[in-house]
């Protein structure tokens, strides 16, 4: 598709605002956050991030809060394509990634099939950030070679879950996120795939941000711990060997922003 630059219809750009702590957005994407007419922004979205849109901006909260009611996607989607109509330069401030299970990729289709400009601005995920500010590298020479993100929180019409459990069961690092509501079951699956029950397991609650906890426990026990404490989403899961490795001495966020529970 061939667009015109004085066809009257604006831009939509989808955004990645990080994980949490609102210096990880990246340079282009604060630039286009200051001048946008328009915000679309999640429930991570902090509010230091909305600060940096300008006064008159249209600041629109379409939130998703897992299992409860919320704006649909659809919703989202005609939002989006109606701003950026009416010439609009429209920003859709995610957390994390838009790509990384941010469903940028089905807001960026409904632009392209109504004729809107897109651009995605990458932006720091959780997958990857997470683990970091707890101390954990998803890999590791030696320990880890490489590292599988998966999600627990999959499209409620599929009729079975697309999840290959045999296969992460034989590969090193596991992500998992958007996982908190199922780690139990996921734990179970994982375990009849053949992964030891003793492999180490952390979970990471509110990364990078001053309300990040931290439970570090086995695959057998980390749902029981996560259950306990009271964790809430957003949280992500990291499964495998180099999860024992924050107790080496890896864990350099201010201790006084983590809570470790054993």
């Amino acid at each position: 598709m061939t667009y015109r630059k004085d066809d009257g219809i604006g831009t939509v750009y989808l955004v990645g605002a990080g994980p949490g702590d609102p210096d990880l957005i990246t340079v282009k994407g604060l630039k286009l956050l200051r001048r946008a007419d328009v915000v679309l922004f999640d429930r991570l979205a902090s509010d230091e991030l909305l600060n940096e849109a300008r006064p008159d901006a249209e600041l629109i909260d379409v939130g998703k809060t897992p299992y409860r009611a919320s704006i649909s996607q659809d919703e989202i989607n005609a939002l989006l394509v109606e701003k950026a109509q009416a010439g609009l330069t429209v920003v859709r401030l995610k957390g994390g990634d838009p790509f990384v299970f941010g469903r940028g990729g089905e807001e960026a289709l409904a632009c392209y099939a109504a004729g809107v400009r897109f651009e995605v601005v990458p932006g720091v995920s959780s997958a990857i950030a997470a683990p970091a500010y707890a101390g954990i590298p998803v890999t590791h020479r030696h320990m880890s070679t490489g590292f599988t993100v998966f999600t627990g929180h999959e499209d409620p019409n599929k009729d079975e879950t697309s999840v290959d459990y045999e296969a992460l069961a034989r590969v090193g690092t596991l992500v998992l996120m958007m996982g908190l509501g199922k780690l139990a079951k996921i734990s179970e699956r994982l375990q009849a795939a053949g992964l030891a029950p003793e492999t180490p397991a952390v979970c990471i609650e509110w990364a990078s941000t001053d309300q990040q906890r931290v439970i570090e426990g086995t695959l057998a026990t980390i749902a029981a711990l996560v259950s306990e404490a009271g964790f809430e989403s957003p949280a992500t899961t990291v499964i495998g060997a180099v999860a024992a490795l924050p107790q080496q001495g890896l864990r350099w966020f201010k201790d006084h922003e983590i809570e470790i529970c054993s």
